[in-house]
Parts: structure tokens; C-alpha cells; sequence
């Protein structure tokens, strides 16, 4: 480890035509196209098992062309990151926490995507209390809102919602131990202010690596991993009252983490991928998961 505290090797930069392989990266879609940021892959010849992607690579892949171009974008992003969450809003993406070489992070940053430059700036006016550092948290985007759910790492003390800490955490060497949540928290982009409702209902359990997705004022949330387990519940939360509903739909697929889950029209949203209790990668099995009550 450095003096700065990064470790030798943990990031490198890679000349494709195309993005390296990674996990743990965030990708958004801005008119017709999109991009992707972050992640790691496995290192080859470092003798590490994890190889963060550089933090000022911005892969875009156009939908009109079906061509991948690399951009490098400027400003003050801290490091290379992997478990972040990230959304694009009018043109703009914002990326929330994540992990990197010495621990969590709980900083956020704003990239303007239509500009005739891409520079990273770190939102450091914003009011209010923000959520704990973590990664692997979710999020929906409502009313010029973004509301994040759950996640992984550290304990909070002044926030709504229930902590389950990871034992296993504290034999790592990114010490203070770290844990799972199902805190809600609400990012105005009009105040620039952090809030969290207090939401009522039969809330979800704490976790992490789940996805989510927005249909009209609900915010959907499927599986994740809690513990030693891949979970394959489904709940809403009314992004108006504030309260969780639970459904259980016919069939159910096999719980997951590390999934996508899409909306593909008002009442069916596409869920495909992800990683099982047994650590089976989910390659197959792409399905239409039906939310009309």
C-alpha cells in the first residue's frame, strides 16, 4: 500500500476498441446511448484477485451506430470504484458511493453527458444528512428525486431503518466491520438537499447487490444478497405515501444478486442475470416479472 493509501496495480488503464470485461460497474442511458463507468475485472499477472477499471474512462456505446467509443473524462473524481450507483437525469449522471482500495465512500458526483466535454464534479453544497459509505445500494428517480435503498457498509447512527452488521467484515483488513441496511434516503435535485421520509409498511430485510427499478410513482426492488443468501422477494415502495407493499408473484425466479431489472412496459419489468445462494451465474433465464395489483 502506498502512502496515500491506494494499492499498487489496483487500477490500469486498457487500449480496446471495446470495454474490458468487469463486474461491478454502473451503466445509464442518455437519449441513444449509453454509458459505462467503473467496475473491476480480474488481474492478470498482479497477484490480486480484483483490478479496479480507471476512473476517468467513460465507454459510450451508441444505439444507432452499435459502435463503442472510449472517453476520458476530467474534474475530481477521487478514485476508481467498483458497487457505485448511478443514474442519469436530464442529460446529467450521478454517481453515489461505492467501494474502492480503501474502503466505502459515501461522496457523490455529478457528470454532465451533452457537453463538448466530460468533467466530473463532486456535489459538495448539499444539505441534510447523507447516507452512510456503501456500495451495492439501488436507486429510483422520481419528481427530480433520487431515492437509494439499501446497501453494504458501514453503520450509521442517525439514520431511519434497520443495520445488520457483517461479522465477517471486522477479519478484513478495511476495518471498521461493515454490514447490510435498508435505509432510505432522498437526494432533491431542485434543494440540493438530503432527506429521509419515514416510510411505513412491511419494509423490506436489509441488503445489498439488489436492482431496482421506477414504474410511475413506484420504486421496485427484487432480490439481493442478505447474509450467506440470494433473495428473491419483490416489494414496492409508493414514492408519494412512502409505503412498502410486498408481492408475491406466481412462479417466483430463484433468489439472486448482481441482476438487472428493467421496465419494459407499465406492467412487466425484465429481469435477467445475476448470482444464486450456490454462486451459479445466472446466464440464462431472462423473465418478465408482472407487477399489476
Amino acid at each position: 500500500m502506498l502512502a496515500d493509501g491506494s494499492v499498487p496495480g489496483a487500477s490500469e488503464s486498457f487500449e480496446l476498441d471495446t470495454p474490458a470485461e468487469r463486474s461491478g460497474h454502473v451503466a445509464v442511458v442518455d437519449r441513444s446511448a449509453m454509458y459505462v463507468w467503473g467496475g473491476y475485472k480480474n488481474a492478470q499477472n498482479h497477484g490480486y484477485f480484483d483490478l479496479y477499471l480507471p476512473r476517468n474512462e467513460i465507454w459510450m456505446y451508441s444505439m444507432e451506430t452499435g459502435e463503442w467509443s472510449k472517453h476520458l473524462a476530467g474534474g475530481n473524481l477521487h478514485t476508481s470504484m467498483s458497487g457505485s450507483c448511478a443514474v442519469c437525469v436530464e442529460g446529467v449522471l450521478y454517481l453515489f458511493g461505492g467501494h474502492h482500495a480503501r474502503g466505502n465512500t459515501n461522496r457523490i458526483y455529478r457528470l454532465p453527458l451533452r457537453g463538448p466535454t466530460l468533467t466530473w464534479e463532486e456535489m459538495r453544497e448539499l444539505t441534510g444528512t447523507p447516507p452512510s459509505a456503501k456500495d451495492k445500494l439501488g436507486c429510483w428517480v422520481y419528481r427530480n428525486k433520487i431515492v437509494y435503498f439499501g446497501g453494504y457498509g458501514y453503520a450509521a447512527h442517525e439514520h431511519r431503518g434497520t443495520f445488520e452488521y457483517d461479522e465477517s467484515s471486522s477479519l478484513m483488513w478495511d476495518s471498521p466491520g461493515r454490514g447490510w441496511n435498508n435505509h432510505v434516503h432522498v437526494l432533491d435535485l431542485e434543494t440540493l438537499s438530503w432527506s429521509q421520509p419515514i416510510t411505513t409498511g412491511n419494509s423490506p430485510s436489509p441488503r445489498a447487490a439488489h436492482a431496482c427499478a421506477t414504474v410511475g410513482n413506484r420504486g421496485y426492488v427484487f432480490g439481493g444478497r442478505y447474509k450467506n443468501f440470494r433473495l428473491n422477494d419483490l416489494y414496492y415502495l409508493d414514492l408519494d405515501t412512502w409505503q412498502w407493499h410486498e408481492i408475491v408473484p406466481q412462479g417466483g425466479p430463484v433468489g439472486r444478486s448482481w441482476h438487472s431489472f428493467t421496465p419494459v412496459s407499465q406492467d412487466h419489468i425484465f429481469l435477467f442475470g445475476g448470482f444464486t445462494t450456490e454462486r451459479d451465474t445466472l446466464s440464462f433465464g431472462p423473465g418478465l416479472v408482472p407487477i399489476l395489483m
